[in-house]
């Protein structure tokens, strides 16, 4: 069963990633990687060419762009969801999401975290 790659949008907090990745996870943050303020539909084409699922705070866009992706047929891997949490329950929340999730299984799906 193959680990989710994450990408953290940057409405994410910037420490998540860093937390994240001293349990393992390979996470990055669209701000560390010069991505602040583009769109958010190549925030997601970003993730999908690099094999990356998507957590993000910003609930709508996200719906209306993965709702896209099947109207359209087009594949990604997979993104998540959640209103804007504080930090310790976002951290723990994804901990376990990690344990129940792979990423074959986020192939396609959108996730209410």
């Amino acid at each position: 069963m193959e680990k989710i790659s994450l990408l953290l949008d940057e409405d994410v907090q910037l420490s998540l990633g860093s937390a994240l990745r001293r349990r393992g996870f390979d996470v990055i943050h669209a701000q560390e990687l010069d991505r602040k303020g583009i769109p958010d539909s190549e925030q997601l084409s970003f993730a999908v060419k690099n094999e990356r699922c998507i957590f993000s705070y910003n609930v709508k866009d996200f719906v209306l762009l993965h709702n896209d992706y099947v109207e359209l047929e087009k594949k990604h891997w997979g993104i998540i969801i959640s209103k804007q949490i504080p930090l310790g329950e976002t951290f723990r929340k994804l901990l376990i999401f990690f344990q129940q999730n792979s990423k074959d299984s986020m192939r396609n799906k959108l996730k209410f975290l």
